[in-house]
């Protein structure tokens, strides 16, 4: 079903059992992001919770009549699901469907906005962006509390498309906040250069809470121009209802819980970070973009709204990973023609940026090749380790994948080396204060592999008993009362192309007693000992 806002959504999770509500007093600088890290570091998947922090303090002392949900979205694939109105299952399946069957927004009056209860303007702002209970993710690292499930919603100064997109926040003043995109080619980064170039500040609002499918639509990478209010309809069933912004040509969410208006200047740069990433390592502080505040709107008594990211997994990576997935492969198999490809998978551990595994079905000569070099065209920001598979490989089994790997590819024959990728948060790149390192193609810059580790010739048979035989055997494993299994793929036999007729006959005269026929007849086929190439045995040598 369609979800209003984030509140009518939490009822749902409520009702579900997917939302643990905390009314012991929690300080959110201290100990609320380390209680929820824990369930990442210590818990399975199917256990964790997204949580409810109703009683917030700071370091301070202070208490905060905003409360904090923190989880909500990617916790897990089940709770991915319920914010996407789907079973867990049908992730890939819902996010295809989004493809070219966009819903609009809807344009509503201020009246109809509940993020619009409450308005302060510049320079009357009080005790401005402090007064919410921004999130310290990574305690005894971070230097600020950060904005992590803030989206910030800009427009091209030249085209007027709008983007959506999840860039963290640090907390620098009541009214100034920095704002990191990372890398140049982040859709946010290639407006705020347009606006420099044409000499004015970018206007920019921040908004926390809403909908779930504007978090999900803003963390999916779609192309430059693409409007994800339009995606986030569709993902959600039903237009996002969007109030015109108080001081900038913006639209935001009605619905939304907090929105932070203002411009990111183009005339100067400020230091940020350090802050815990997806790497798993903490960030650089680097110069960054700031954003000064000119107004903020919010409702009565806000829930605030955060993400666990930092060291994977985490809630950013479920989210990626669940987006990414069908968004490459969509890409893969419509964009770029390769009808063979089945699925893609990237991995929590690489962050969901830089490994990505590339299942396909009987492909083609080339199509490996195509694929790969077409997954790593997709954005020049991710991806390190590209690896095309057979069918018969689960792209997300590491066990499948080292398989793979091992097996089915030599490493002067079957990996290329591509140069002039862009680093996205990775401490490898070698450390140094001039931006000509990246530079391409002169210094060492950032690269990615592409790895074909798809059987491109004849191959024996996988070397487990045939189907025929396991099913009889876990038929018999049930009968027996031993323990509950969990299959992992492959978990029976199968013929590739190395294999004969002649093979096939000899297997079934082996599992009906008839082996000794084959003996008889190979002993027939008895050979000298020679060189190897057909020459006379070597001296001396006596056959028995």
């Amino acid at each position: 079903m369609p979800y209003h806002d984030l509140r009518d959504y939490m009822d749902e999770l409520i009702r579900r059992d997917l939302l643990r509500v905390i009314e012991e007093p929690v300080c959110k600088d201290t100990e609320l992001v380390p209680l929820v890290r824990l369930q990442f570091r210590g818990l399975a998947e199917a256990e964790r919770r997204a949580f409810w922090f109703k009683n917030v303090t700071d370091a301070r002392g202070h208490a905060f009549d905003a409360s904090v949900i923190i989880g909500a979205i990617g916790c897990s694939r089940e709770v991915y699901g319920v914010a996407m109105g789907v079973g867990p299952d049908d992730i890939g399946a819902k996010w295809a469907s989004v493809h070219g069957n966009h819903l609009a927004p809807e344009e509503v009056a201020r009246a109809d906005a509940p993020v619009k209860e409450v308005v302060t303007v510049a320079p009357d702002l009080g005790a401005g962006v402090d007064r919410f209970p921004h999130l310290i993710s990574t305690p005894g690292f971070d230097p600020a509390p950060y904005i992590t499930a803030g989206v910030w919603v800009t427009r091209d100064p030249e085209t007027g498309a709008c983007n959506l997109g999840i860039y963290r926040g640090m907390i620098k003043a009541p009214d100034r906040i920095g704002c990191a995109t990372d890398t140049s080619t982040q859709h946010l980064a290639v407006m705020w250069e347009k606006a420099r170039r044409l000499g004015r500040p970018l206007e920019a609002a921040v908004f926390i809470g809403g909908p779930p499918a504007l978090l999900m639509a803003a963390a999916s990478k779609v192309p430059y121009g693409v409007d994800e209010y339009g995606v986030a309809g569709a993902l959600n069933g039903a237009p996002i209802a969007v109030v015109a912004a108080a001081t900038c040509d913006l639209m935001v969410p009605a619905a939304a819980e907090i929105v932070i208006e203002g411009t990111i200047r183009t005339d100067v740069l400020e230091p940020e970070a350090p802050f815990g990433e997806a790497s798993g390592y903490l960030g650089p502080r680097k110069m960054e973009k700031v954003f000064d505040v000119g107004a903020i709107s919010h409702r009565e008594q806000p829930i605030y709204q955060g993400i666990i990211s930092e060291f994977p997994p985490s809630e950013s990576t479920v989210m990626r990973k669940a987006a990414f997935d069908a968004i490459y492969l969509n890409h893969l198999k419509a964009a770029c023609n390769i009808p063979t490809v089945s699925r893609v998978a990237c991995h929590e551990l690489a962050s969901c940026n830089m490994l990505f595994v590339i299942q396909l079905d009987r492909p083609e000569l080339g199509q490996p090749w195509q694929a790969l070099r077409a997954a790593a065209a997709f954005d020049a920001s991710l991806g390190k380790i590209f690896i095309a598979v057979d069918a018969d490989v689960d792209p997300d089994s590491m066990d499948s994948i080292l398989w793979a790997l091992s097996y089915a590819m030599q490493p002067h024959r079957d990996t290329e080396i591509i140069r002039g990728k862009v680093p996205r948060l990775d401490p490898s790149i070698s450390p140094s204060d001039d931006p000509r390192q990246l530079a391409y193609p002169d210094a060492q810059g950032s690269s990615a592999i592409l790895i074909n580790a798809c059987r491109e010739h004849a191959y024996p048979p996988v070397s487990l008993p045939a189907k025929e035989f396991m099913e009889a055997a876990r038929a018999r494993w049930q009968t027996l009362g031993l323990p509950a299994l969990d299959l992992k793929t492959p978990w029976h036999g199968y013929a590739l192309s190395a294999w004969t007729e002649e093979n096939a006959e000899e297997a079934v005269l082996a599992v009906t007693g008839r082996y000794f026929e084959t003996g008889e007849k190979l002993a027939g086929r008895r050979a000298p000992i020679g060189n190897g190439d057909g020459s006379p045995p070597p001296p001396g040598f006596v056959s028995k």
